[in-house]
């Protein structure tokens, strides 16, 4: 149940190991669906379109005809969205369960037998309580086991990482009938997954398991990014830095690339869960320990743009800035929670003319996250149309422009042919890179003025 970024490829990939297993995907969005049976499929994942296609109409399906494929299920999935609730008790931090909850209704209201239902989606602890609870009103005399098997995946690498996981996590009840129903999962998994690298935990281990890792890669984040204010203001080199305290293997170099900032649909949502459970029960050091991830996340993107601003003489009003990378990041084409969005804004309240390029967004998603994340729109910003421009090309982007911003680390802004953009920009020529992948030495030989995050920044 749910067609998005974790349902689809991770069905696609169980259907695509277990040939004798009948996976269906199902929506209530029709263009969702349509779009997963098409060649166009809805969203941008390497080697997603490849595992689709070897599968799809042998046993892998994609469907709107929900109580139907529900009811003939012996496993369900509930992959859908648990965004922050934006108001309430709560708001801001706790994760808004209404899609759960309405799936474990709609298959206790169908189900005409027994079935395993599996929590994917990333949910509070105890969510599984509030499903089975839900599940066991149901007048037919049925029995649903809830299991918790939390997703891993990292965007632009999500059909390697389902095809090779690190860990595979199932959380049950710690009854006969809820091990037998672990067992019946993990027998899945077994068809390619080492089982050795199935964890096999108790239901609310699992839940908190998921927001627990997050949390600890986001506050990596976080924690490099705090060092790179440092290294600006003292001389240090960040990359030097994570290289040096990477090669510890304590600490490993995993997740020490010092950005303009995280973003996606995880990080965030899932720390802001964090925090808001340890309010919850009385935990408020925790709770504030954990809420700085996201402060200092903050941080650092209002402070690119900061600098932006005061290395173009204080003022961008009027000046067309190149955005290169709407993406949160590389090889994927979601915008959640990116930072370009952020340092648009911002850039939007200095009255700048913007030109954005993503080799995977479209204007209409760019514009979308703007409204849904940020409140930017039509109404909010009269000017916005024209003042965003979206670009077919990063030359077309920075032709004119005065300054170029680095947002997404795409692999072909780093080889551009940065002579001949620099020929056709204003002058001084500004690079702003938020993701360290330009070559500053070489970029700087060129007659460009180079800023980036961590780097000692050149004298005035």
């Amino acid at each position: 149940m749910g067609a998005g970024y974790v349902g689809g490829p991770t069905m696609a990939v169980i259907a695509a190991n277990c040939p004798e297993i009948r996976v269906t995907v199902v929506d209530l969005n029709a263009a969702q669906i349509a779009a997963w049976n098409s060649s166009n499929l809805p969203i941008y994942e390497p080697g997603l379109q490849a595992v689709v296609e070897s599968c799809r109409g042998k046993n892998l399906f994609f469907s709107t005809d929900i109580e139907k494929e529900i009811e003939e299920a012996d496993i369900v999935f509930i992959s859908v969205n648990t965004p922050t609730k934006t108001q309430g008790i709560g708001a801001g931090r706790a994760a808004n369960i209404k899609n759960c909850e309405l799936c474990a209704r709609t298959i206790a209201k169908v189900s005409t037998s027994n079935k395993i239902v599996v929590e994917k989606s990333t949910v509070p602890v105890r969510t599984a309580d509030a499903v089975r609870r839900v599940l066991s009103c149901n007048d037919k005399g049925l029995t649903f086991q809830v299991l918790s098997n939390p997703e891993f995946l990292a965007e632009g690498t999500a059909i390697d990482d389902l095809q090779r996981p690190s860990r595979v996590l199932i959380g049950g009840e710690e009854t006969p009938g809820g091990q037998e129903a672990i067992q019946k999962l993990v027998s899945v998994y077994a068809n390619w997954v080492p089982t050795a690298q199935i964890i096999t935990t108790n239901l609310w281990s699992s839940e908190l398991s998921k927001l627990v890792a997050n949390a600890f890669l986001a506050q990596r984040v976080s924690s490099i990014n705090s060092i790179s204010a440092l290294c600006e203001s003292t001389g240090a080199d960040v990359s030097e830095i994570s290289r040096a305290i990477g090669s510890d293997p304590r600490i490993g170099p995993k997740f020490l690339q010092s950005s303009v900032g995280f973003g996606g649909s995880c990080f965030q949502k899932d720390i802001l869960n964090l925090v808001y459970l340890c309010e919850s029960y009385g935990l408020s050091e925790c709770a504030e320990y954990w809420h700085q991830v996201i402060k200092i996340n903050e941080y650092q993107k209002s402070r690119f743009t900061k600098k932006m601003v005061e290395r173009m003489f204080n003022t961008a009003t009027g000046k067309k800035i190149a955005v290169l990378g709407f993406a949160f990041k590389k090889d994927t084409g979601d915008t959640r929670e990116t930072a370009s969005a952020f340092v648009c804004r911002d850039l939007l309240a200095e009255r700048a003319k913007i030109h954005v390029y993503d080799p995977q967004v479209k204007r209409e998603q760019m514009m979308l996250e703007f409204d849904y994340t940020l409140n930017v729109n039509t109404t909010t910003e009269p000017d916005l149309e024209k003042l965003i421009t979206t670009s077919s090309s990063a030359y077309d982007a920075c032709d004119g422009a005065h300054a170029i911003a680095v947002l997404t680390e795409w692999d072909e802004f780093k080889t551009l042919d940065y002579q001949r953009i620099y020929e056709k920009m204003s002058k001084p020529a500004f690079i702003f890179d938020g993701r360290n992948i330009v070559n500053q030495a070489a970029l700087r030989k060129i007659g460009f003025e180079v800023y980036a995050i961590g780097k000692p920044w050149p004298a005035e």
